[in-house]
């Protein structure tokens, strides 16, 4: 079968091996779509922070399944699933408490193992979840938008709330569009003016601002003064890291969902001031998939104009480089392994 593998930064290979077998407790699946992840663009970067070399990448999968064991969803050959691409321990201190998400030994499909850049993947039964009702183009959004999901629900998001998210990428657009059904008011942040226009356009948030010395000022202006009670960073750029608090209210939340590979630097006594509560987002659980699931059957997130390139995987090398920039006009681009 054919798979594609990040050789070494920079270096996509279009390989053949044999397919893959199912082991006891595993699932044997058909990819049939893969999702570009900020992580995948990072990795063939160079720029991915727990990352090595050799790696198949891809870990936002449309998948069908053609093996399967006894399993208590009642999952059968041929239904559609999408994967938790977060294999966990299930023994450590975060896996006892509920947080599989962030396992100390955690393993990610396509990041520490390899992901769904093939034509065939076997992967435990545990990761893969029920999704008859969604097309191949919504499952391959499941996995980033309940990154997102993850997120509002680390903030204990209320109706209401007036809200900053930095970063108009996949994962900042997610937050935006979930913040929004789930009764907030949004305030977007980005430097570049195509995705802000999106977010205004495509996902209807009401406000959008360039990135910039200005941009603190409009947002005092646009909440009277009060400024956001929480601030999502979607970016992972150290410098919008570095600053998202000046956007945030006193007594205000700040969740940190983008990674920057590097040290962060915050004045104490501006965090301090406004008794700031400083929360990390990382990768998501069960609960959000099934939620964001539930999301995509009732058709209240616009797919149609989220994912705005695509390519069958013989030709996806030569596309790659153009996806990694913004201003191309990419949103989500998806690679098709399967018709």
């Amino acid at each position: 079968m054919d798979y594609i593998v990040c050789e070494k930064p920079g270096e996509f290979v279009l390989k053949k091996k044999d397919e893959p077998k199912k082991q006891a407790g595993e699932a044997l699946l058909k990819v049939k779509k893969v999702g570009i992840c900020g992580t995948d663009l990072h990795a063939y970067m160079g720029n991915q922070a727990f990352f090595t070399y050799p790696r198949i990448l891809g870990h936002e999968l449309a998948t069908q399944v053609i093996e399967i064991g006894e399993n208590p969803q009642g999952i059968k050959p041929g239904d559609n699933v999408v994967i938790m691409p977060y294999v966990s321990c299930k023994k450590c201190i975060a896996c006892r408490n509920g947080k599989p998400n962030c396992c100390t030994n955690i393993k990610v499909l396509g990041i520490h193992t390899d992901g769904g850049m093939q034509e065939r993947i076997s992967v435990p039964v545990d990761l893969v979840i029920p999704a008859k009702n969604l097309s191949d183009n919504q499952m391959a959004v499941v996995e980033p938008l309940a990154i997102s999901a993850h997120a509002i629900r680390r903030a204990q998001l209320e109706i209401g709330e007036t809200i900053v998210v930095v970063g108009c990428g996949p994962i900042g657009i997610g937050i935006m569009k979930l913040a929004q059904i789930a009764g907030a008011r949004v305030i977007a942040i980005d430097m570049n003016r195509q995705r802000l226009d999106y977010a205004k356009e495509k996902i209807g948030i009401d406000h959008i601002l360039l990135g910039g010395p200005d941009a603190v000022q409009e947002v005092s202006k646009i909440t009277n003064g009060d400024m956001a009670t929480i601030v999502f960073d979607a970016t992972g750029h150290k410098g919008a890291l570095e600053s998202g608090t000046d956007y945030m209210a006193h007594g205000g939340k700040y969740v940190l969902v983008g990674l920057s590979k590097g040290e962060l630097t915050f004045s104490h006594p501006a965090i301090h001031a406004k008794e700031t509560t400083l929360l990390c987002s990382r990768n998501a659980t069960l609960e959000d998939f099934e939620y964001v699931i539930s999301i995509l059957e009732r058709g209240e997130f616009p797919i149609d104009s989220f994912i705005t390139h695509n390519v069958s995987y013989e030709n996806m090398i030569a596309h790659f480089d153009s996806w990694l920039n913004p201003e191309n006009g990419v949103i989500k681009a998806t690679v098709d392994f399967q018709s």
